[in-house]
């Protein structure tokens, strides 16, 4: 019988990752940080591997087993149209120009791929209709769990997203799983598949070549605890299963399927696994290279593994950078469940115990909370086929996202935020490393006292951070001597920017929002600064919409500006006690304000007796018109005007 154990984050790392971060005041010497020495080897054959594997997941596991890895927080004849002849169009909003990033719809200008509702969907643009479509989810697998996209040519790589690990005892929503989809037939046809074992964490593209990164944890089926076993008892009876584990545990598997449907399966060499020097054991990163043009046929020998674990994903032409922080999460048991033959299946409430299922709480532990660090690992991604592991370190604090990492001119800057150890004060800094060997250059601290990062952007030998509790202090870095980066200019006001983005010379857009001198938030504002003047940065301009929010806050993605005339468009939704408005707010943004332009709404949908209005995701700008996407169709609305002009449904 198994035991049923449920994990969540406990509040005092819920606290961690999201409380505010203090510093010494600008201008202050911060103090500095040690980074300790990270370097990734090879092991020495798979029996050194599985002995190190053991030893460290053993001194890793605790008498509720490892826990689980919880992150706080787009024959057809082929279109006479060539790609030389599309209209001028918008792309994904990426990081870093010439690394495409996955989102969940792409266009080539001539036509529109997304995948809706589990059916991979191309859509003309010239037509303005459905000309394909490709179911990709099975009759038992879950069509609304969302897939992001990658296309290159007439190729796209489908990427759906797995149930996370901590879940899989429960029902998950879907396995992680990529396919490969040809897109220039008469109906795009499916041309394999890979399973890899894990979860996925992100992925990037440069050419055709896509590097996967995903997530496991060993396959270690842990005992049933005794009847009244103290908590020391079962932490050694977990140690003695882990080091019982065979290699086979911990070696990631990979089920690949090509277009005939003939699966072959096999595991990551141990040849081809390295680790840090100092490393838990309880979770593989596992980076799988894809050529679309090539198809999958490398796919099964491409994978190497890494044993660390990985959250964060940001990619350049040259680098790939995974970083992690493996300590950010700890198990908290709620309930070990003995199972009969007629427990649920699902969860029993411990307050409530079934008559069919024997339920014994477990005594809440009192961890240490995690040492607050970010593992950085890079490789070197400039050669066809696996990347090549060039170097690790180590910075003190946690990274917001991607946009905290950036790769300038030898160089990798990283922005933390490092909570003190009484998790009542916090520090924030932005650290440069050399790239070739992730050693520390130089460090700039003082950096919101009293406060947390909430955006960061780094442009060339700028960088700009934005930190918040109840006043949003916008920071400009000079970064143009690694060994000294030190803060030129802040500016206060009220509220904060989530997401920063660059205008046209001198000027940086912030998406996020307008609070109270108290800190409270209170609706969306898109902010034009004049960063010109690095010691004295101004907001030239403030649109504010009362008492609603924007995806773009949290993903880029969902961000809109087309620099040849300004235009922005940001999904948005405004709630108040009379009304509701959802849809898309479009902007103008020049060199000194921000313009409301007008709102796009998609049709209301009816379902029996609901009706409901779409939320709108995402927007282009393909020639004269303005699309956009929700997970019921795509609207097409004039440029100029906003006049609606066709409307696409997805079902």
């Amino acid at each position: 019988m198994k035991t049923l154990i449920r994990t969540v984050v406990a509040g005092a790392a819920l606290a961690t990752a999201i409380s505010a971060c203090t510093s010494a005041p600008v201008g202050t010497a911060p103090t500095k940080q040690r980074l300790p020495a990270l370097r990734l080897v090879s092991y020495n054959g798979c029996d050194d591997m599985l002995a190190g594997l053991r030893e460290h997941a053993a001194g890793n596991v605790s008498q509720f087993g490892f826990g689980g890895a919880v992150p706080m927080f787009m024959t057809r004849e082929k279109s006479a149209m060539t790609a030389d002849a599309a209209p001028e169009h918008s792309t994904t909003n990426t990081h870093e120009a010439g690394v495409d990033e996955p989102d969940l719809v792409k266009t080539d200008g001539n036509r529109i791929i997304t995948v809706a509702g589990g059916t991979l969907r191309i859509i003309d643009t010239a037509t303005r209709k459905v000309t394909g479509s490709l179911k990709l989810t099975k009759a038992d697998e879950p069509a609304y769990a969302p897939a992001d996209l990658l296309v290159s040519g007439d190729r796209a790589l489908v990427l759906y997203r797995g149930g996370d690990i901590m879940y899989k005892t429960f029902a998950p929503v879907g396995q992680t799983r990529y396919l490969l989809v040809d897109l220039a037939g008469e109906q795009p046809k499916l041309l394999g598949t890979i399973k890899p074992q894990g979860t996925y964490v992100d992925a990037r593209m440069v050419g055709s070549t896509v590097r996967l990164v995903t997530r496991s944890q060993p396959d270690i089926t842990f005992p049933q605890p005794k009847e009244n076993a103290s908590e020391a008892e079962m932490k050694q009876a977990n140690e003695a299963a882990v080091r019982k584990a065979p290699l086979d545990a911990w070696l990631p598997k990979i089920e690949i399927t090509d277009a005939a449907g003939t699966v072959t399966k096999k595991a990551v060499d141990c040849a081809r696994v390295s680790h840090p020097a100092d490393y838990t054991g309880t979770s593989l990163l596992t980076v799988h290279t894809i050529d679309l043009a090539q198809g999958l046929t490398q796919a099964g020998t491409d994978p190497i593994s890494l044993a660390a674990d990985g959250d964060t994903v940001y990619g350049t032409g040259q680098s790939l950078y995974v970083t992690s922080n493996p300590r950010w999460w700890w198990p908290v048991p709620m309930a070990a469940v003995e199972d009969t033959p007629q427990a649920p299946a699902t969860e029993p409430d411990p307050a409530e115990p079934s008559p069919s299922a024997k339920v014994t709480l477990s005594p809440e532990p009192t961890p240490t909370a995690p040492p607050e660090e970010t593992e950085v690992h890079r490789f070197d991604i400039s050669k066809q086929g696996p990347p090549s592991y060039v170097a690790s370190g180590k910075v003190p604090g946690r990274l917001l996202n991607q946009y905290s990492l950036s790769e300038y001119d030898g160089n990798l800057r990283v922005a933390t935020t490092l909570n003190s150890t009484d998790q009542k004060t916090s520090a924030s800094s932005v650290y440069v490393l050399k790239a070739d060997t992730l050693d520390k250059v130089g460090e700039v601290g003082g950096l919101g006292e009293g406060e947390r990062i909430y955006s960061v952007r780094f442009i060339g030998p700028v960088g700009y951070c934005v930190t918040f509790k109840q006043v949003d202090p916008l920071y400009t870095l000079d970064l143009r001597d690694p060994a000294a980066p030190k803060v030129t200019g802040e500016l206060k006001i009220t509220g904060y920017s989530a997401y920063l983005h660059p205008g046209n010379d001198g000027r940086l857009i912030g998406i996020g929002q307008e609070a109270s001198d108290k800190g409270r938030t209170l609706g969306t504002q898109i902010s034009l600064f004049d960063v010109s003047d690095p010691a004295n940065p101004r907001r030239l301009s403030q649109m504010f919409q009362k008492d609603s929010g924007s995806e773009a806050e949290w993903d880029p993605h969902a961000f809109l500006y087309w620099p040849k005339t300004g235009l922005s468009v940001i999904p948005l939704n405004t709630y108040s006690e009379k009304s509701e408005e959802i849809g898309a707010m479009v902007l103008k943004i020049d060199d000194t304000a921000v313009t409301k332009l007008g709102m796009i709404k998609h049709p209301v949908q009816r379902q029996k007796d609901a009706t409901y209005q779409p939320s709108i995701q995402r927007a282009m700008v393909i020639g004269d018109s303005i699309w956009t996407v929700s997970t019921d169709g795509v609207q097409v609305n004039d440029a100029t005007t906003l006049a609606e002009q066709a409307y696409i449904p997805l079902h």
